[in-house]
């Protein structure tokens, strides 16, 4: 019975590499230099699918895949039906900001009760956050570069994640709130994990003592 793991390429497919080495788990190929959207490993009975990271949760979610491991961003986006999240891999980190161009004065148009634009590809996080604050916005989905929404007149204001902060600061932004925190978790297929519960449990079990050092 093969075990279908769902990964995204870069940076949480290198942070994953030692907690898949701990469960004795090597890939074959790197998904980088190679073409292949299904990887083998060194166990014959593991393989690793390659996805886009949004999409990881719904491989899972409907079982093409047994596991996977996805940004918690991802996870709230999506909804987590049906995925049972055992375990914070307490990789790829980084923070959900609110951030503006330089000049706009934030704290005073959310003061004011003005209506905001909010420019953002993660519409739930950004929706829950300004009505938990009760801040009338209207969001405006993208699907890459934020930091031009502001700089164009597009938005007031966008909701990314943010990393080092070097991308908002060549940009002329500035972050101005903390939504949350970001890591990565684990998500199983509730259903895999009872049909294969003694394939999969050990690797959970791998992946926690890794975490856990």
């Amino acid at each position: 019975m093969t075990l279908t793991i769902a990964l995204s390429k870069g940076r949480i497919f290198e942070e994953t590499l030692p907690l898949l080495a701990a469960a004795g788990i090597e890939p074959a190929e790197a998904p980088e230099s190679s073409r292949k959207l299904i990887i083998g490993t060194n166990r014959p009975d593991v393989q690793l699918v390659i996805v886009r990271a949004s999409d990881v949760p719904t491989y899972v979610q409907y079982g093409a895949a047994d596991l996977g491991i996805a940004g918690r961003d991802v996870l709230i986006e999506h909804g987590g039906a049906g995925l049972y999240q055992p375990l914070d891999l307490n990789i790829a980190k980084c923070k959900m900001m609110v951030a503006v161009e330089n000049g706009f004065d934030y704290d005073a148009a959310v003061k004011h009760g003005a209506r905001l634009k909010i420019a953002t590809k993660y519409p739930q996080i950004a929706r829950e956050h300004f009505a938990a604050k009760g801040v009338h916005v209207d969001i405006i989905k993208l699907y890459g570069s934020m930091e031009l929404a502001p700089l164009v007149g597009l938005a007031d204001a966008i909701v990314d994640l943010v990393s080092t902060g070097s991308t908002l600061k060549a940009n002329n932004l500035q972050a101005v709130e903390h939504i949350i925190d970001i890591s990565s978790r684990l998500v199983v297929n509730q259903a895999a994990l009872k049909l294969k519960y003694d394939t999969i449990q050990p690797v959970l079990d791998a992946f926690a003592g890794a975490v856990s050092q």
